[in-house]
């Protein structure tokens, strides 16, 4: 079992604000408490979903989500209001005990707004995306968390196919097209970690 005091520790070395919590529920009990009257942009997450996310926050704030179309709106045109907004949620790839946060993206969307331009930043982080070190949550996020997000989203890749690990692969639908590491938090931004004592997303 991850030792959260230790990552939280040295999240908290790094600049990052951490809050933990045991359950799924606790922690959109406090974003639903925290996150009033904003615009508020969502990343592509199956962690978001599963914790119910859209529709708790939705009573509150207006919230931009490309999984969760408007009528009219195209996926883009809400990606692009989801990077405009006062607050953005995401989860994580892989995160290292030693403090590096690692995503891959294939519309880029995601990463931008982890990287710039919101309010304060929200990453919400299940046990299992919790790796020993920098190697070991890169591993993850490319052998782990990518070939089920490419199978989620139906792409014709190997590692979709396969669901076992990644083929580098040079297909047309290739979802890892970019690579993020966040050795600290930007410079003048709000980030906050969510640690959580449950699986969540891939």
């Amino acid at each position: 079992m991850v030792d959260f005091n230790n990552v939280k520790a040295k999240l908290e070395t790094l600049g990052y604000g951490v809050s933990c919590f045991d359950t799924a529920k606790a922690a959109a009990d406090y974003l639903d408490e925290k996150i009033q009257g904003k615009t508020v942009g969502f990343g592509g997450s199956v962690t978001l979903e599963q914790m119910g996310l859209y529709d708790r926050l939705a009573l509150n704030n207006e919230v931009f989500y490309h999984n969760r179309l408007p009528g009219g709106k195209t996926p883009d045109q809400v990606r692009k209001e989801a990077n405009a907004a006062q607050i953005y949620l995401s989860s994580v790839n892989g995160l290292a005990e030693t403090g590096e946060i690692i995503n891959i993206d294939g519309s880029c969307n995601r990463v931008a707004s982890i990287l710039f331009g919101h309010e304060k930043v929200y990453l919400l982080v299940g046990e299992n995306k919790i790796a020993k070190d920098f190697q070991a949550a890169l591993w993850r996020a490319r052998n782990i968390a990518a070939p089920k997000n490419a199978q989620r989203m139906k792409a014709k890749t190997p590692c979709a196919k396969k669901g076992d690990k990644c083929y580098d692969c040079s297909s047309p639908s290739r979802i890892c097209r970019a690579l993020s590491v966040l050795w600290e938090p930007p410079l003048r931004s709000d980030v906050e970690v969510i640690l959580i004592h449950e699986e969540l997303g891939f």
